[in-house]
């Protein structure tokens, strides 16, 4: 069995996209916050289960499973909505995003620990609930696919 691309629309992901020249955007609370808005936005309009997702200072990490749309534009979405958002003269992304499929349950509890530990490598929090743009601040119940 060959490599899934990404035109895949089904399958849980987790994603990884830089902002431009890693400038640390998401250290501003306004910027996080709005950002946060977005990716809630478009999961309420239903483009994508979101499983964990992380917003550090120059990037974030995602854990999601699309609904009927491809992984490219749910990322599109995310991306350009908060780009028009902020309304930026300055680029706020680098191009493109890595994905890896997620193949189990393991590899989805794997990547949903890395996603919260994050922080904590970093050295911004010392417990992953602790930091605020992080789905570990909000988690009520475990990631399910």
């Amino acid at each position: 069995m060959g490599k899934p691309t990404r035109l895949t629309s089904h399958g849980t992901f987790f994603i990884t996209t830089q902002t431009y020249n890693r400038r640390r955007l998401f250290q501003t609370t306004t910027n996080a916050e709005l950002f946060l808005d977005t990716l809630q936005h478009y999961r309420r309009e239903d483009h994508y289960k979101l499983h964990a997702f992380v917003v550090m200072p120059d990037h974030i990490h995602l854990l999601l499973t699309p609904n009927e749309i491809t992984i490219e534009r749910a990322i599109q979405l995310i991306k350009g909505g908060f780009s028009r958002r902020l309304a930026s003269k300055l680029p706020i992304w680098q191009r493109g995003f890595t994905d890896r499929r997620i193949r189990d349950r393991q590899d989805l509890e794997t990547n949903h620990d890395y996603i919260h530990h994050n922080p904590i490598r970093a050295k911004l929090c010392q417990l992953p609930e602790d930091y605020p743009y992080s789905s570990a601040y909000r988690l009520t119940t475990p990631p399910a696919i």
